[in-house]
């Protein structure tokens, strides 16, 4: 309709996408009274001033007020647009056109009225539907991760929930790598403020609306659109308003361990290696406020059999790390684990770091915890391996010494790794080849040919030692070692055989089998 009039945009052309919300025809010189914002103003030509630079002060009302653009159709009024007009918008970045024929102005307006009231109708509706969506999730206990990820879906931008300090306790990227969005997030976070209602927010336009638990603001949930020069998506707005109340009301709704669940999920990503690089591993830890460049990274696992109910261990552990200045990432990574990524500066020593999270876990969760540390590493791309050998290191060590605190792989001797290996059957096969007849002579004639095997290779083939370890005189236990060797047909002079049958027995031991074969 406006292209019959052979439109001509003289000013303000990087302000077309503005939105219009609504369109109103006035030949006054001083409009401002009469708008709102976002309005795009008709005129045939307001009259000219006897001081041009009234023209200038028109401008500046349209532009203070919010005015969408300036529409001026010449021939009633004016041949020509006045270059003061001209010169005023493009000073103020306002939207300026000229028709060069007439147009009905009625017309205009009922269109785009028509268009308006249908686009507001159909954001009502599509109101609607997203405030079922995320009513129906806050009825079902949604987790938080549920809601940022719808949140994200809706809108087709990369959504963050933050906490008051800028840590990302949870994102939702749709794909993306981790490193271009939550790279230096704090810093850039802290750059965009809050706003008392949702607009574009800080260098990069972010939009944000807070989330509030029963103490007051908590945190933030930051919507990552690329629409800095423009106004925001009415429906993308929407949709951020209700994911922060649905964010709050799961937060009102009881104890939220969203640190300890950030935590988790970062220390599996990184153990069972699910991030696309380097670079994404490192933002999303720093990010969450573990420092790491410049940092030795280590690697603990907790193992403990606390049964006790109460708040949860793993937030147990990290206030009470907190407290002592420890930088980590704390969380249960498996029932009866607990999992710790260390960031220690490069010149402090670790052990005593490692010490003190011994005594905490003994206070903690009592005498039979154990805690191991795996090496340390100057890049989180290594802190898998570092992990696997922890946990390696903590199954391992059973049960814990009451006079060692923390423990590392080197702790693992032949008896710590045959038990982490007792449920390998071609172990179990091998101790069965080794020992059956032996076991088998004890239970028909109820001997003690095997504990006395026992105690012998104990003593590293010490006889006078074994004997008195087995209760017996040097004659009687004699006698059961040569009939051991004729049982077993062996040589219990033979370093090599007395090495086999000594791997044989704590196989055997560490199962807790009767017989080897059963």
């Amino acid at each position: 309709m406006l292209a019959e009039g052979m439109p001509r945009v003289l000013a303000g052309g990087s302000q077309l996408n503005r939105a219009v919300r609504w369109v109103h025809v006035t030949e006054l010189l001083n409009p401002a009274d009469f708008l709102e914002g976002g309005e795009l103003v008709l005129t045939t030509g307001m009259p000219y001033p006897e001081d041009p630079s009234e023209l200038r002060g028109y401008v500046d009302q349209l532009a203070d007020v919010g005015a969408a653009g300036l529409i001026v159709e010449l021939g009633y009024r004016y041949r020509k647009v006045p270059d003061e007009l001209v010169a005023a918008c493009r000073t103020r970045e306002v939207p300026l056109v000229e028709l060069a024929r007439g147009v009905r102005f009625i017309d205009v307006t009922q269109s785009v009225h028509a268009l308006i009231l249908d686009a507001q109708g159909a954001l009502l509706r599509r109101g609607r539907d997203i405030q079922d969506i995320f009513t129906a999730l806050t009825l079902r206990g949604a987790d938080p991760e549920e809601l940022v990820h719808t949140t994200a879906e809706l809108t087709g931008a990369p959504v963050v929930l933050e906490d008051l300090t800028h840590r990302v306790l949870m994102c939702e990227l749709l794909g993306r790598p981790y490193e271009p969005v939550v790279s230096a997030w704090s810093r850039r976070s802290r750059a965009a403020p809050t706003p008392e209602k949702i607009t574009p927010s800080g260098p990069e336009g972010w939009l944000i609306a807070p989330v509030q638990d029963h103490q007051g603001p908590w945190g933030r949930l930051v919507l990552l659109e690329d629409r800095l020069n423009a106004e925001p998506d009415p429906e993308h707005v929407l949709v951020l308003e209700r994911a922060a109340v649905a964010l709050s009301m799961a937060r009102l709704a009881g104890p939220a361990w969203w640190e300890r669940r950030a935590h988790r999920s970062v220390l599996r990503d990184l153990y069972e290696r699910r991030f696309r690089s380097p670079a994404d591993a490192r933002a999303r830890a720093e990010a969450l406020g573990l420092p790491t460049l410049g940092h030795r990274l280590f690697a603990v696992v907790i193992r403990h059999t606390y049964t006790g109910t109460g708040e949860h261990l793993d937030e147990r552990i990290a206030k009470a790390m907190a407290q002592t200045g420890i930088r980590a990432l704390v969380g249960e990574t498996a029932p009866g684990r607990i999992g710790v990524l260390l960031a220690l500066a490069q010149a402090s020593a670790w052990q005593p770091v490692a010490e003190r999270i011994g005594r905490l876990c003994r206070e903690e969760l009592g005498p039979e915890a154990v805690v191991a540390v795996g090496p340390g590493v100057t890049d989180l791309s290594g802190i898998a391996r570092s992990w696997q050998e922890a946990e390696q290191t903590a199954e391992a060590i059973t049960p814990a010494s009451p006079d060692r605190w923390f423990y590392v792989p080197a702790d693992v001797q032949l008896p710590e790794l045959l038990g982490v290996l007792r449920e390998d059957v071609r172990l179990q096969r091998y101790a069965e080849r080794q020992l059956t007849r032996l076991i088998e002579h004890d239970d028909r004639n109820g001997g003690d040919l095997l504990p006395a095997l026992r105690a012998y290779l104990t003593a590293a083939g010490n006889k006078s030692v074994a004997a008195k370890r087995a209760g017996m005189s040097r004659q009687a236990y004699y006698q059961r070692l040569h009939t051991i060797e004729r049982l077993l047909g062996c040589d219990l002079e033979s370093g090599l055989q007395c090495t086999s049958l000594h791997v044989a027995v704590l196989v055997l031991d560490a199962s807790g089998a009767a017989e080897p074969g059963t």
